[in-house]
């Protein structure tokens, strides 16, 4: 490959004037923008455990009351783009937000898309958009760009969830804000009993509205259900991976990040293929090993790990009796709208 001149090997006085009017020469950082063969990714595999996090979340809950937090979260930060840049990966932001007995984290709407998935406790909920989502550990909650949503919790315990937001990308573009609101009236309650039935769906001519995001709240006792009837209906070598979907349309649940859960059968071990996007990768249930390059983290309840894309990842159930249930979130469909997304095929 050529070799190309640096930017020292440039007159310091041709330096300056450049500088004076706001130029830049390609020419000595075109390789840092567009390396040989492969991306040169800033995320790092990195892996949080929850058992090492959760008491530091706990302690943030005696410092910090929620009101002089808004949402009382731990981010979860990659770095390799820097702690202070608060990313998962390049479009993922990753964070554990916890809400105590009786408190109410205020209703807002922001640019950014998130999601959450429920980690430990009973008797909280999200009212997105009017609807009332109750939250039990594994479901998954949409709280979409532009929609009104807020937290509150009614239980006697500690409730945990993992947040997801495409927040990097969006703020990169300057387009993200947030707006205060009101507390919202409750109109809807559980969307997704309408959608139970694989192929079924409400009847357009009784449809209430025609909303953009029909399913807020995908249960994980649900989601786990179909994950083992596809484990039993599938050959053993075939991955056991269902997709979060918009339930109308078959798109992805939302349009920047995609989102999936996937089990392992007791013992098994599978590669996943080396991909563009990024991933993340939060256990649910069950034990685990992930390896990425040559690091390898060992998983338990709630662990969460980030790896860059462009690489193969390995996945080992280490309980050979019982299935290790995982939920991902991916950069797949932002990859996918730009053109850039592709699957490599072991050398």
């Amino acid at each position: 490959m050529l070799e190309l001149g640096r930017l020292d090997d440039l007159p310091s006085t041709y330096r300056t004037a450049l500088a004076s009017q706001n130029l830049v020469p390609l020419w000595p950082s075109l390789r840092a923008v567009l390396p040989p063969g492969k991306p040169t990714p800033h995320t790092q595999p990195t892996c949080w455990h929850y058992a090492a996090l959760r008491p530091l979340l706990l302690q943030a809950g005696e410092l910090t009351p929620i009101e002089k937090a808004e949402r009382r979260v731990l981010v979860l930060a990659n770095p390799g783009h820097g702690l202070e840049k608060m990313q998962a990966s390049a479009a993922i932001y990753l964070g554990m937000q916890l809400l105590l007995p009786g408190e109410i984290a205020p209703s807002h709407r922001h640019t950014p898309n998130a999601v959450r998935m429920i980690v430990e406790g009973e008797g909280a909920y999200t009212t997105v958009g009017g609807e009332k989502c109750p939250m039990q550990r594994g479901d998954l909650i949409l709280t979409p760009t532009g929609l009104w949503h807020e937290h509150g919790h009614d239980g006697n315990e500690p409730v945990v969830w993992l947040d997801v937001l495409d927040l990097p990308l969006v703020h990169y573009l300057e387009a993200s804000y947030v707006e205060e609101g009101q507390p919202q009236a409750v109109t809807a309650n559980g969307s997704e009993r309408g959608y139970r039935s694989g192929g079924v769906v409400p009847s357009r001519m009784f449809a209430r509205n025609d909303r953009r995001y029909p399913m807020l709240r995908y249960p994980w006792a649900e989601v786990r259900q179909s994950l083992q009837a596809l484990a039993a209906d599938s050959e053993d070598k075939e991955v056991v991976q269902v997709a979060y979907v918009n339930p109308e349309t078959g798109d992805n649940c939302q349009n920047i990040l995609g989102y999936s859960a996937l089990m392992l059968r007791p013992g098994e071990q599978i590669t996943l293929p080396a991909r563009s996007p990024a991933a993340i990768f939060h256990l649910i249930e069950g034990g685990a090993t992930l390896g990425v390059d040559d690091v390898s983290f060992t998983l338990s309840n709630a662990d969460t790990c980030s790896v860059p894309g462009y690489r193969p990842i390995s996945l080992h159930n280490t309980s050979a009796t019982e299935p290790a249930f995982l939920f991902i979130a991916d950069e797949s469909p932002l990859h996918r709208k730009l053109g850039v997304y592709e699957v490599r095929q072991a050398d």
